[in-house]
């Protein structure tokens, strides 16, 4: 199964060429936060694309999916997967997405860092096999133009727990993009798949990763 990923189009995603593949995954940020006609205009576009199963987690600057969560579901509904602390088996593999990131300003889907992330953290099932996080863990795809690492620690002591781990989703740091492949410490894959970049006006395009 080809999984197709993107994160952090704030609203460009008509400029991103989607590679044709089986799971189209979108790690958040799809708009920025200012109106239900850009949250449905999204929609639509996701929708139109060929895969045949779709997966959506919200991030911080998707406001409006906080602020009224029922209305944000109905832009899914029955024909793509929006996961908010949720679980899903798809193609027998197991899934979990999660919106959350460690609060910065006054954005959506955030928690002081500490305990109440890690309460977040806990709910992801130990057989999850491909997690879906707005935000990265710290220390991994998370090193911002600035010098900090703005992961979330509970995050990385959460993911050390999770052995059937193959696959950590996210975006939220731009200045993260890539490909971190596994090691003997860490024996999964992390994609960071953010589309726009931070030091300039280009986009990065969506990676894929073959599920076998």
């Amino acid at each position: 199964m080809r999984l197709v990923m993107l994160s952090d189009t704030h609203g460009r995603h008509r400029d991103i060429q989607v590679p044709g593949g089986d799971l189209l995954i979108h790690a958040g940020d799809f708009s920025s936060g200012h109106s239900w006609e850009e949250l449905e205009e999204f929609a639509d576009w996701f929708r139109a694309q060929p895969h045949a199963h779709k997966v959506v987690v919200a991030g911080n600057h998707d406001l409006l999916m906080e602020s009224d969560p029922e209305a944000g579901q109905r832009l899914f509904a029955g024909w793509a997967h929006y996961l908010k602390d949720k679980a899903l088996t798809l193609e027998g593999i197991q899934i979990y997405g999660s919106p959350w990131t460690p609060r910065f300003f006054d954005y959506a889907f955030m928690l002081p860092r500490g305990s109440a992330l890690a309460e977040c953290w806990r709910k992801i099932p130990e057989a999850t096999q491909l997690l879906i996080t707005h935000g990265p863990a710290q220390g991994l795809g998370d090193l911002t133009f600035t010098g900090v690492r703005a992961g979330c620690e509970a995050l990385t002591k959460r993911l050390k727990q999770l052995e059937q781990l193959k696959l950590h989703l996210f975006g939220h740091i731009h200045e993260g993009h890539g490909i971190y492949q596994p090691t003997s410490l860490r024996p999964y894959t992390s994609i960071n798949a953010s589309s726009c970049r931070w030091s300039d006006a280009g986009l990065n395009p969506p990676l894929c990763f073959d599920w076998t």
